[in-house]
């Protein structure tokens, strides 16, 4: 499904919320939507590697790196296995890194920014608990849509207009 944020916004004024802009594009899908699931993790993508495992066919993964510079959450084969079991796509508050490679990647990314090194796996973060960044607060079960204009959330499900 290919999502126009504008059009939501204009349709849905009072329920959709807007996350402040400060992310860019590194996927291979410019546009994607679905059921928020939420990592909280600093440093640590062990439980991102756990959740892309997982079938995510009609879920977007929202996670709240706190928004660190020093260590990319997500890289080509995270992303890989994230595209083939079905996810839409990714929000990272933080980096990601093979960017060239995600860009190729049939999900949708957006972080921060890119950088080169990867994270330590100790086993340490939160799964499907409320996330707050951006001025907004991600939660489990509900709905985020992206694209090249910007991110929104809605607390159901959102229909494009005709």
């Amino acid at each position: 499904m290919h999502y126009i944020t504008p059009d939501l916004c204009d349709a849905y004024p009072e329920q959709v919320q807007v996350v402040e802009p400060m992310f860019s594009n590194f996927g291979g899908r410019d546009s994607f939507g679905g059921e928020i699931v939420t990592i909280k993790c600093f440093e640590d993508n062990s439980l991102v590697k756990e959740q892309v495992e997982q079938p995510g066919q009609g879920k977007v993964m929202v996670v709240d790196g706190g928004a660190s510079m020093r260590r990319a959450l997500l890289g080509d084969m995270l992303a890989e296995k994230a595209a083939k079991n079905g996810w839409e796509g990714l929000v990272i508050y933080g980096c990601v890194r093979d960017v060239d490679v995600l860009a190729q990647t049939d999900l949708g990314i957006q972080a921060l920014a890119s950088h080169p090194m990867k994270t330590d796996k100790r086993g340490i973060g939160d799964l499907n608990v409320a996330v707050t960044f951006g001025g907004v607060t991600f939660r489990p079960g509900e709905f985020l849509y992206a694209d090249n204009n910007g991110i929104i959330i809605s607390p159901t499900a959102l229909k494009m207009p005709e």
